[in-house]
């Protein structure tokens, strides 16, 4: 049988004690490193450090980031540790513009605010002036004079009301096409239909229709334009059975002759 080497315990005894040291010296490292890391917590809670500086909006689109910051009611002075998210949320969404409003910390001292905007689906024109039309029905103050009315519909002879409101309801049910093809809402009522309108489509068309019901009225116009002559234009009657009307255009030489 080979000679076997035999570790004796006064041999072992230096790697235990190096062991035995290693690990004291790292429970040491970790309890320092958490009392510092401790230290530096209680001085950026107590500081200024933890106060507001910087506040981001996101998803805003119509309102200025100014208007949302300050009906937030946020100030630098405020630890963004202590705001309450919710109240914040709940001032924002006090401008009748926001549908939602959302609120988040960034570390260090960064608040972020990120809104939903109701959607514009027409613009009421009075007097040489613009009024947006949210897609709650509620009514916003006239358009700066150097902005003009691009993404919705204008509402022409119109007031501002139930009947304003119910059309509204309409619009946002329509599909985006169909919405982007409509350039002009004109109020034209009678004794017959106090509600009816005139609607104005981008490819020259007219569609002749009421308030009433008016997106499931309209909704067929993509495949009935379809069955027209598109060299035609004319006048769709949307109220009942949709049928088209195609605009009598005189002829130059009749009209140079009537001169």
């Amino acid at each position: 049988m080979a000679d076997e080497k035999v570790i004796t315990i006064n041999d072992r005894i230096p790697k235990l004690k190096e062991q035995r040291r290693q690990r004291a010296n790292r429970r040491l490292i970790f309890f320092l490193s958490f009392f510092f890391l401790l230290i530096l917590l209680v001085i950026y809670f107590q500081s200024p450090l933890s106060h507001i500086k910087t506040i981001e909006v996101h998803g805003n689109y119509y309102l200025p980031k100014e208007a949302i910051v300050k009906n937030s009611k946020l100030n630098s002075g405020t630890s963004i540790w202590k705001i309450d998210k919710e109240e914040v949320s709940d001032n924002i969404m006090n401008l009748k513009e926001i549908e939602t409003a959302d609120i988040s910390r960034r570390f260090p001292n960064t608040v972020e605010i990120h809104v939903v905007e109701y959607q514009r689906i027409a613009y009421m024109y009075q007097e040489g002036k613009y009024y947006p039309i949210l897609s709650t029905g509620a009514f916003l103050d006239e358009l700066p004079p150097h902005e003009m009315p691009v993404d919705a519909p204008i509402l022409k002879d119109w007031e501002p009301g139930s009947i304003a409101q119910e059309l509204a309801a309409e619009i946002t049910k329509l599909s985006d096409g169909l919405f982007n093809r409509i350039s002009e809402i004109y109020y034209t009522p009678t004794e017959a239909d106090p509600l009816r309108i005139i609607v104005y489509m981008n490819d020259g068309h007219e569609v002749h229709s009421t308030v009433r019901n008016f997106s499931e009225k309209i909704a067929p116009y993509p495949s009935i334009v379809k069955e027209i002559d598109p060299s035609k234009t004319g006048v769709i009657h949307m109220r009942m059975t949709p049928y088209f009307e195609e605009f009598i255009v005189e002829e130059e030489e009749e009209s140079e002759g009537e001169r």
